[in-house]
């Protein structure tokens, strides 16, 4: 697992990311709530699941990413 830093800029408190993982045509999310989500092509599509291994790499902007556009995921862990 990559872990996560980012910081919100409105806030200045850290996001609720912790960590992630990806490869060819999926993303795993560590929460810092514990809940661990994989997104993939099938489940999101393959725009979706690019723009947060981008995002995911710049350290900047997934949280946000993920609650404003709430895309399927493949499988969650509580």
């Amino acid at each position: 697992m990559n872990s996560y830093f980012s910081v919100s800029s409105s806030t200045g408190k850290s996001t609720g990311v912790r960590g992630f993982e990806y490869g060819a045509d999926f993303i795993t999310l560590y929460f810092t709530s514990g809940a661990i989500y994989s997104y993939t092509y099938d489940s999101c599509g393959s725009s979706h699941v690019e723009t947060m291994k981008r995002l995911a790499d710049s350290q900047s902007g997934l949280n946000t990413y993920v609650t404003k556009n709430k895309p399927p995921f493949a499988w969650k862990k509580s």
